[in-house]
């Protein structure tokens, strides 16, 4: 098996398992009986975590002689936690049993990007085709747990992302490409910790990962009760699938298609990240009025420039801005803020705004969309991007 179709197995498998916790979460934990005050804190604990979490994966991992290694332990640790969260009952423990697992699949994903960045830059093939492969098993996953739940119980949703994390233990062991972390002696611990200080406190690599991260965070409203609120609406979750589904199609097209051939156009990635925003702002704005279903195809649509332009340009331009040996602790920033603190801070809110102003808690979406445009504004007047 070639390079990228190993990378590519790592994507399907992982983002398999991200196709049926995102959407379907909360319908699991309202089978559980949980309010949406508790749904959106059990949802945003990990992501808020992810300040102290993170940095310390991070840290972690580049400990380890091959990328691979913890990829595989992180893998493990999400099946049992998933499991383990299936298996329990209450409030507590399953939420810390969720708050594990999820921990360890957020972390997954800045060092799967790491181990494909670098693989694709050895062996010549595009990072974007084995990630597109991930968003294709998303939208797979969604429709069939569509599906399933029209017919089953809400606990096939943690069965699925259950198995699914031992498969990603499993293929990372024993297939994923052996890169070694650093082609030169092992960096000490300490010595990784103030890379990663300085990181923090460069200002124009802070405005980046802020930028990347409002916009990648206007999607915690949806996350967590786009599929409370259409079955609300009276859409069925056959039909929530199809629209989650409709979002990464046109995610898979935008990566395997159209970003090819922005960087034949020499279109810098700065332009992109700011298409993401204006998207944004027009998709929340639009899906806090509750729109008919037919309105609601088209902007799904858009879920190929909210998600996956401000995805793929937020990687290039955090892969531009870090300096030489500080890649994973520079990607792993990135994904803290934006699929951690900042999606975590708009999922906490989420909750409360479900249960007292129900949609219209979109615009707090756009609201933050807004922001992230300034931010994009203030990067390109101080970075080449």
């Amino acid at each position: 098996m070639t390079p990228s179709r190993r990378m590519a197995l790592q994507y399907v498998l992982l983002f398999g398992a991200n196709g049926v916790s995102l959407p379907f979460a909360g319908l699991w934990f309202r089978a559980q009986g949980f309010s949406g005050a508790e749904i959106g804190v059990l949802l945003a604990a990990p992501m808020l975590a992810r300040l102290f979490t993170g940095p310390a994966i991070a840290v972690w991992a580049d400990g380890f002689r091959r990328r691979r290694s913890p990829i595989a332990i992180l893998g493990l640790i999400l099946g049992l936690g998933y499991a383990g969260a299936g298996l329990t009952e209450g409030v507590w423990l399953q939420g810390l049993l969720w708050f594990v697992a999820a921990t360890a699949m957020a972390g997954l994903i800045p060092l799967s990007d790491v181990l494909s960045l670098q693989v694709a830059r050895r062996h010549g093939f595009d990072f974007a085709w084995p990630r597109g492969c991930g968003s294709a098993a998303f939208v797979a996953a969604n429709v069939l747990m569509g599906a399933i739940l029209t017919r089953g119980s809400a606990d096939w949703v943690i069965v699925w992302i259950a198995v699914a994390g031992a498969l990603v233990a499993l293929t990372a062991a024993t297939l994923l490409p052996s890169d070694p972390v650093t082609e030169g002696p092992r960096i000490a611990g300490r010595e990784r910790l103030a890379g990663l200080a300085r990181l923090t406190v460069d200002p124009v690599f802070m405005t980046a990962v802020l930028a990347i991260g409002t916009v990648q965070a206007t999607h915690g409203f949806y996350y967590g009760f786009s599929a409370i609120a259409w079955k609300a609406q009276g859409i069925s979750e056959t039909m929530t699938g199809l629209l989650w589904a409709m979002s990464v199609v046109v995610e898979i097209a935008f990566m395997w298609w159209i970003e090819p051939w922005r960087k034949r156009r020499g279109i810098g990635p700065g332009v992109i990240l700011t298409l993401g925003g204006v998207a944004a702002v027009i998709r929340w704005t639009a899906l806090a009025f509750s729109p008919p279903l037919w309105m609601l195809w088209p902007l799904q649509a858009l879920h190929a420039l909210t998600f996956a332009a401000t995805y793929l340009a937020g990687v290039q331009i955090i892969e531009k801005l870090a300096p030489p040996g500080g890649h994973t602790a520079a990607q792993t920033l990135n994904s803290v803020m934006a699929a951690g603190i900042l999606i975590g801070l708009a999922t906490l809110a989420a909750g409360p705004l479900y249960d007292r102003v129900g949609v219209l808690g979109y615009l707090a979406m756009t609201g933050l969309a807004a922001i992230g445009l300034l931010l994009q504004w203030r990067l390109r007047r101080v970075a080449a991007v």
